[in-house]
């Protein structure tokens, strides 16, 4: 895997410039260093750490750093950079001091069955205590939990954007909701560790995101999108395409996440994505539209609109971050899904290759 756009990490730097003083010798221990999130949060740590030479050390903890070697070894092989090998449910604690912890893992998505009846619940939520109780152990002042917009449970459908107090919650009787429970949950250790031993718990919640090292055949609607215009179209919405997202470039994400790690507000949770809705059909067009000259020919759509049914939204409200942190989307969607094509179709030649038949 290659690097991340110069042109990104520089605009991370220059949206976090003061930011970084804070990081200065700073030991910070990571979970999901190697995941989406996690790499972007990397790379433009030890961009900033070169640049502005800031002597920070990173403790990165991982399932499997030959792996992460062979993936990203201008990462792995940083001379600030330690990989621990575990799991953020079973890990043995390095030795010293980490006022910073960031914790990004989380499990594979699990479907409940009869040897795993919690899916990823139980794991999810024994991982966060664990490292809470690393955290408090190695003298933590700030945690960064990286939490998830399925903490709300289905948005309803009359409202267009959905805040940080917003109440509701995914149903203790849903089968499928074991990730948005366990993010409810963990929310909650992480206020009352904080609270109990006296360091900052700052939390994010996730939306939906486009950027380089975004999986393109997972189950995120951008991702497929764009596997099927590298790989020469069509591009195929599994749907009616009515459903809203919106979606936050990555390099945004970024400077997001490490304004809330080292200014947001402790306990109290900021909304990270885009507040710029549009349908799954309007998406899957805006990237036609990267690769063809006429995009809706370029697209098949499986099924018709109900009529009558209520509109399904995954939006989030963003006034929080941008009232107290002054965050906002700096690179549109357009650019975003340009800038992610350009990427793939330069160091990723699997994602070019034409689907199995």
């Amino acid at each position: 895997m290659t690097r991340l756009p110069a042109r990104d990490l520089d605009h991370i730097l220059s949206r976090t410039g003061e930011l970084w003083k804070d990081l200065r010798g700073r030991a910070i221990f990571f979970t999901g260093c190697t995941g989406f999130v996690g790499m972007w949060l990397m790379e433009s740590l030890l961009c900033a750490n070169d640049k502005l030479d800031l002597g920070v050390s990173v403790v990165g903890l991982t399932r499997d750093p030959e792996r992460f070697r062979e993936k990203a070894p201008h990462l792995a092989g940083h001379a600030a950079v330690r990989l621990l090998r575990g799991n953020m449910v079973g890990f043995d604690y390095p030795e010293g001091q980490y006022p910073l912890v960031i914790h990004a893992a989380t499990e594979p998505p699990l479907a409940a069955d009869t040897i795993n009846p919690l899916g990823v619940f139980s794991s999810d939520v024994q991982g966060t205590r664990n490292v809470l109780e690393f955290a408090r152990r190695a003298g933590a002042r700030r945690l960064l939990f990286i939490s998830s917009g399925a903490v709300y449970g289905k948005q309803p459908s009359q409202m267009t954007h959905i805040p940080e107090d917003y109440t509701g919650a995914p149903s203790t009787m849903d089968a499928d909701s074991a990730y948005g429970q366990a993010k409810r949950a963990s929310e909650f250790m992480c206020a009352m560790y904080a609270r109990a031993y006296g360091f900052d718990a700052t939390i994010a919640r996730l939306f939906a995101f486009v950027g380089p090292l975004l999986p393109l055949d997972a189950k995120y609607a951008v991702g497929n999108f764009i596997q099927d215009a590298l790989r020469g179209g069509p591009v195929r919405v599994a749907g009616d395409g009515t459903p809203f997202r919106s979606y936050l470039y990555a390099a945004d994400l970024a400077v997001w996440l490490w304004t809330i790690l080292l200014r947001g507000r402790t306990s109290r949770p900021y909304n990270v994505g885009s507040s710029e809705a549009i349908t799954i059909a309007h998406l899957a067009q805006t990237v036609a539209a990267q690769t063809v000259a006429q995009p809706t020919d370029a697209m098949e759509i499986a099924a018709e609109p109900v009529l009558g049914a209520p509109v399904e939204r995954y939006v989030p409200s963003t006034r929080r971050a941008e009232a107290e942190l002054g965050l906002q989307q700096w690179i549109d969607l357009n650019e975003g899904v340009r800038r992610t094509l350009e990427w793939y179709r330069t160091n990723d030649s699997r994602a070019t290759r034409p689907a199995a038949p």
